[in-house]
């Protein structure tokens, strides 16, 4: 039996509100076990995920209270455009902050409009409410302009955590590279005065390789769902990439390894999560943040299977890699960057890339439809969803929109729509 470790001293240090975070912990729990631990003929691979959602709040925070005390740094991000090379060959650990529930809202209320998109209004009611002990944990946090919404709740972020914020282009023309590579500089400088260290090649390029290590885990698993049936559902799929802004690097890596090598013999004796003719489904659009499995789950319990995400949670996070062999600290910064600025959120304009990449993966992961997931009031993916949805059809994929946030009231609705959009997907292929 698993001793059950008491971390409240833990928290009450790091100025956590304990009566609204055990009501948090409370709710966690049972909506993982409704989405999660009622799926059958799960990767037994899984049950590191289970155990990591179970200490989510414990046992990781603890790991970066120790990595404080022996004098290391934690930064905290919100987004993908973070480098993390950078964080870790400096000494820092990166984790994401949290986000993905409504939380804090009646006191976020008062300072945003109610109108704001649900990660903006999510992340600052975690902090407001002080129930994130990944924020409370952090020396620094390093936000980035992706939209409007963003920059500016970050200047009152700013007034209760110490930031750093990037800019970060909206095109991708020579100029906007230039821009970019010196706000990379800036981050360098940044986390420099706070840790302490000075960037080398050898830390440097050993950080490189350890997320690339990383990010190939994470590409191995998910080439492994473009088979029929699908070994993994889309839900456990999408835990493996939210976890993977949280965890140990190298841990992590060696998981997530393992759960490719059972996936790669399941492809092998066609076993699966579904049946093979159940209706195959892209989903794409604006991120996912644990706990937030709603779509995912919707789909799956009515029939369908998600293969593939098109998402910051999903193919953007590990499709590309840096380069790994150029030889000094300037290099690998220049391969940084472009990494990173290829990177097809739907704040650049234009975005025609982000749409090429989705008809692809389509093509590659066999899916029968596409669905467009966009958080109410996220206007850059609300506006994308248009074009999105006409390439589709131009190519002959049926496209499924859904705008929604993280409350449970249209979860009917939702159902719905979806499981009318899966019959639709089944007589297409009669």
């Amino acid at each position: 039996m698993t001793e059950t470790v008491d971390y409240t001293g833990m928290w009450t240090d790091l100025g956590i509100n304990l009566p609204a975070h055990c009501a948090l912990l409370n709710a966690i729990p049972k909506m993982y076990a409704d989405a999660y631990l009622t799926q059958d003929a799960r990767p037994e691979g899984m049950k590191y995920f289970d155990f990591v959602l179970s200490e989510i709040h414990g046992l990781r925070i603890q790991e970066l209270v120790d990595h404080k005390l022996a004098g290391g740094k934690v930064v905290g991000t919100f987004c993908l455009y973070v480098p993390e090379e950078i964080i870790r060959a400096l000494g820092g650990v990166a984790v994401g902050l949290c986000a993905g529930a409504e939380w804090g809202y009646n006191e976020v209320e008062r300072v945003l409009p109610r109108n704001t998109c649900a990660l903006i209004k999510s992340f600052m009611g975690f902090k407001m409410d002080r129930v994130c002990p990944y924020v409370e944990s952090a020396d620094l946090i390093v936000g980035e302009t992706t939209c409007d919404g963003k920059k500016k709740a970050y200047e009152l972020f700013s007034e209760m955590a110490p930031m750093h914020v990037m800019e970060l282009p909206q095109m991708k023309r020579p100029e906007d590279r230039t821009l970019w590579r010196s706000e990379i500089d800036r981050l360098v400088t940044r986390l420099e005065e706070l840790t302490g260290n000075k960037l080398t090649v050898e830390g440097l390029r050993n950080a490189i390789r350890e997320v690339n290590g990383k990010r190939r885990a994470l590409q191995r698993l998910n080439a492994a769902r473009a088979a029929s049936p699908a070994p993994i559902s889309g839900k456990d799929a999408l835990l493996a990439v939210q976890v993977a802004f949280y965890d140990d690097v190298p841990r992590f890596t060696q998981m997530v390894n393992a759960i490719a090598d059972e996936l790669e013999a399941r492809v092998r004796d066609g076993v699966g999560v579904a049946s093979a003719d159940a209706p195959r489904i892209l989903v794409t659009g604006s991120p996912m943040a644990i706990p937030n499995w709603k779509v995912h789950d919707i789909v799956e319990k009515a029939g369908g299977v998600v293969v593939a995400e098109e998402m910051c949670t999903g193919s953007r996070y590990y499709d590309s890699l840096v380069d790994e062999d150029a030889p000094t600290v300037e290099g690998m910064l220049d391969d940084i960057a472009s990494k990173y600025l290829g990177v097809n959120c739907a704040c650049f304009t234009p975005n025609t890339a982000r749409t090429d990449d989705i008809l692809e993966m389509a093509k590659t992961y066999r899916a029968d439809g596409i669905l467009h997931y966009a958080l109410q009031f996220c206007t850059p993916y609300q506006i994308e969803a248009h074009t999105v949805e006409r390439a589709a059809k131009d190519a002959g994929i049926p496209v499924l929109r859904v705008d929604t946030d993280y409350s449970t009231e249209d979860a009917g609705q939702l159902s719905t729509r979806v499981e009318a959009f899966l019959e639709l997907l089944r007589a297409v292929r009669v």
